[in-house]
């Protein structure tokens, strides 16, 4: 699709997004963050590459670690940021290093969900072309997991979170038609090929836990296990199901409705869950009969539903496409799949 028509499409999409999502601009209405707490912000800039989609720390506490646009796993250390991984043995280096060409990401690969398991201390990756990915604790070339789940190739490999008691991964693959170069497609074609899967290390098998979602993206477990929570990003909701024994029983509920499409989801030390609000931004007057002039960016809650807090944009640049929000050690850490740095602010 050609870019300018494509902004078009996406900018008059999220217009009738937002104004027809007062109930989910309801509940966001209140324990915003103030502008007083932007003064902690900071930024660590990538070196020519952006896109740091999401966030992970190691089992020593050392990061953070992003996927960027070029394909690569990078790790921040004390004098700026190192390669840790790659998507690929076959990724060209001369045509993929650097590169912030999203046409190029076939072949150079596109790490989005990254999460280390706290047991083993490998890190996993969903690749959105590549599959599921893990590289052990001292990175290099990761090993391809999985690339298709009954016949049906992974198109949108996106968030994941692991069970660290079994090994087991828990991951969305965001379409079976749309690439991640192409999502707006799957947005405005209101896809629902979208599906939630899992891979046991054990028998090395994918098992298809539910489809027919609407743009599945962030997937986080609760602190015991018991339920995960999914980002049905092409409804504007997060969805909760009961697990068993590593298998879904039921329909699922819904867990919160948003104003906004949510991206990655991930848990904090308290079993809280970090939701990134990353599109459909802008300052609306009145929706509703509410009133709601804030920016949420980020919406924290509870296990059972609740808005614990909410980061609040203020409508500026400094938290603009948000994509993560990681609670780690007293600080936030804000992932993006489009700006040149990974933010960072006081808890």
């Amino acid at each position: 699709m050609d870019n300018l028509l494509a902004t078009t499409f996406l900018s008059c999409f999220f217009f009738f997004f937002v104004i027809s999502s007062a109930e989910g601009h309801k509940l966001l209405s209140g324990k915003m963050r103030s502008e007083d707490d932007l003064k902690s912000y900071s930024q660590l800039d990538l070196p020519g590459v952006v896109g740091p989609e999401s966030i992970a720390f190691d089992c020593n506490g050392k990061g953070p670690y992003v996927g960027v646009s070029d394909g690569r796993i990078l790790k921040w250390q004390e004098l700026g940021w190192a390669e840790f991984a790659v998507s690929s043995s076959n990724r060209d280096r001369k045509a993929c290093d650097g590169s912030t060409d999203p046409d190029k990401e076939p072949i150079c690969g596109r790490p989005l969900g990254l999460k280390f398991n706290p047991a083993t201390c490998d890190l996993y990756i969903a690749d959105a072309y590549y599959g599921l990915l893990v590289v052990g604790p001292k990175g290099g070339v990761p090993t391809q997991l999985a690339t298709s789940a009954e016949g049906v190739p992974f198109r949108f490999t996106n968030g994941l979170d692991i069970d660290p008691r079994t090994g087991v991964v828990y991951f969305t693959d965001s379409s079976i038609y749309f690439q991640r170069r192409v999502y707006i497609l799957a947005i405005i074609s209101s896809d629902k090929s979208g599906r939630l899967l899992k891979y046991d290390p054990r028998s090395k098998k994918v098992t298809v836990l539910f489809r027919g979602l609407a743009f599945p993206n962030g997937v986080a477990l609760s602190k015991d296990n018991s339920f995960i929570v999914v980002a049905e990003s092409g409804r504007s909701r997060i969805l909760k199901f009961v697990l068993v024994n590593s298998e879904i029983h039921s329909p699922g509920e819904v867990f919160a409705e948003l104003g906004r499409l949510p991206d990655n989801i991930k848990r904090n030390e308290n079993g809280e869950f970090w939701v990134a609000l990353n599109t459909g931004r802008g300052r609306i007057q009145r929706m509703g009969g509410e009133w709601f002039v804030n920016d949420p960016v980020g919406i924290k809650f509870s296990e059972d539903g609740k808005i614990v807090r909410a980061l609040d944009g203020n409508g500026g640049k400094i938290l603009d496409s948000v994509s993560e929000v990681e609670e780690h050690y007293g600080r936030l850490w804000l992932g993006s799949a489009v700006q040149p740095y990974v933010g960072c602010m006081k808890n």
